[in-house]
Formats: structure tokens, C-alpha cells, sequence
């Protein structure tokens, strides 16, 4: 049987960050949030929690999350808070949201005015 290459002993993370990634052609009636500079962010992020010494936690890209009119977006599991992240104070407020648990509530998703 194969051993983990990183050495964990159980599967899984204590938070997940998807990144939206994703991207619709030109003229598409919507806008996509990697035009937006999503996975530029997304970079950041990662980085920042490399940096940070989070162990535990996994940034990544994922496929459309559908709400790119508002984005660039992501989201945090377990908790489900869904953010956009338009700039670096986002990603940094979403860094410490990722270290203390303190959600970054001037960066979170809003559906309305």
C-alpha cells in the first residue's frame, strides 16, 4: 500500500478555500471571475497560507462556483461562508478568517445592494 508523500496519517483538511477559476468566452452574457483576476488572488492566498505555516488547511481553483457577477469569488469549508475577493486586503482578511476563525464580514458574498 502507498504512504501519504506529505505524511498524514488521515485524509482530509481542516478548512477548504475554492477559488473560483473559472472562465466563459468572449461575449458571454455573464462575466467570469478568472477575467477578474481570480486566480491571480487565488495565488496569493495559497502562498500567504504556505507562508503562514498552515499545515491543515488546502487553497485551490475550482470550476464555476455561478456567481461571478459578484466576484471573483470563493468559499470556505467547513463553515460555507462564501466571500469576494476583488483585491490583496481581501485575500488578507480571508488569511486571518483561514488562522482565527474570524469571518472577514466586509468581504462576504453579498446578492443584493
Amino acid at each position: 500500500m502507498p504512504t501519504d508523500p506529505k505524511g498524514r496519517s488521515t485524509p482530509g483538511y481542516d478548512r477548504h478555500v475554492f477559488v473560483c477559476g473559472h472562465e466563459r468566452p468572449e461575449g458571454a452574457s455573464r462575466p467570469s471571475c478568472s477575467k477578474r483576476g481570480s486566480l491571480d488572488l487565488m495565488r496569493l492566498l495559497k502562498t500567504s497560507a504556505k507562508e503562514a505555516g498552515f499545515t491543515n488547511i488546502r487553497v485551490q481553483k475550482s470550476g464555476c462556483l455561478d456567481f461571478c457577477e459578484f466576484g471573483p469569488t470563493c468559499v470556505v469549508y467547513p463553515e460555507g461562508i462564501w466571500y469576494s475577493i476583488s483585491d490583496e486586503d481581501a485575500v488578507l482578511d480571508i488569511l486571518e478568517h483561514l488562522r482565527s476563525g474570524t469571518i472577514a464580514k466586509k468581504h462576504l458574498l453579498k446578492l443584493e445592494n
